[in-house]
């Protein structure tokens, strides 16, 4: 029997996404989904604080099939075609129906200032204050980082007008992958506020990160969007 192959042709991209998340984690597996014409597949993986994120690339892979980041990267890498041993069975998580529609949009400098401001809290906390460094951690990830008002008509996904709050998590998750680009280039280029269903999301220019939130978020927020 021949081995099956994993269709991918956009190899740079998806090493890169491969490459990011295996740093965050080495055990992470990679949902590959076919999309439609033209031949293109979005790679999916859950982040350790359990965002969502994705990144679609050229060559039509397998319908759907679950794999061993690692294991993909090695074969990319490498310059074989085969796909590597399934893990169809591991991959438990729901994704978002669809992309969703657009309540907002903020700059790339924007949510790298977010970033970087958590990161000097976090510092600043552990430090100075002395708090447990993860404790403090998990804080900042629920942390509220952006309110965007949603209109009435934002879509058949939309549930209507109403309060969407983009936590810390969201933020991570696109500056942690490389969503954004290179780091010369942040700037003003738009990151896109989604809703889908319950799904909140933040498409940036290179990939997206999805979480469902839950109540328990704080409320503080650094920066609110009012659309319209």
């Amino acid at each position: 029997m021949n081995p099956v192959g994993h269709g991918l042709i956009g190899v740079p991209d998806a090493g890169a996404f491969l490459a990011r998340l295996i740093r965050l984690d080495p055990a992470a597996l990679v949902r590959l989904r076919r999309l439609a014409d033209p031949p293109r597949t979005a790679l999916w993986a859950l982040l350790p604080w359990q965002v969502l994120v994705t990144r679609t690339v050229r060559g039509s892979g397998p319908e759907e099939a679950t794999v061993a980041a690692a294991d993909l990267l090695a074969v990319l890498t490498a310059g074989r075609d085969r796909l590597p041993a399934r893990r169809d069975a591991d991959w438990r998580w729901a994704l978002p129906v669809s992309p969703g529609h657009v309540v907002e949009t903020i700059t790339t400098g924007e949510l790298v200032d977010i970033a970087r401001a958590a990161a000097g809290t976090l510092r600043t906390a552990v430090t100075a204050h002395r708090v447990g460094e993860r404790m403090v951690r998990d804080a900042l990830l629920d942390h509220v980082a952006i309110v965007v008002t949603a209109p009435q008509d934002a879509g058949p996904e939309s549930p209507g007008a109403g309060r969407v709050e983009v936590p810390q998590r969201l933020v991570q998750a696109v500056v942690r992958m490389g969503f954004l680009g290179a780091r010369e280039g942040y700037g003003d280029e738009p990151v896109q506020v989604r809703i889908a269903g319950r799904w909140v999301g933040l498409a940036a220019p290179y990939g997206t990160a999805w979480l469902r939130p839950v109540n328990e978020f704080s409320v503080r927020p650094v920066v609110t969007h009012t659309n319209g």
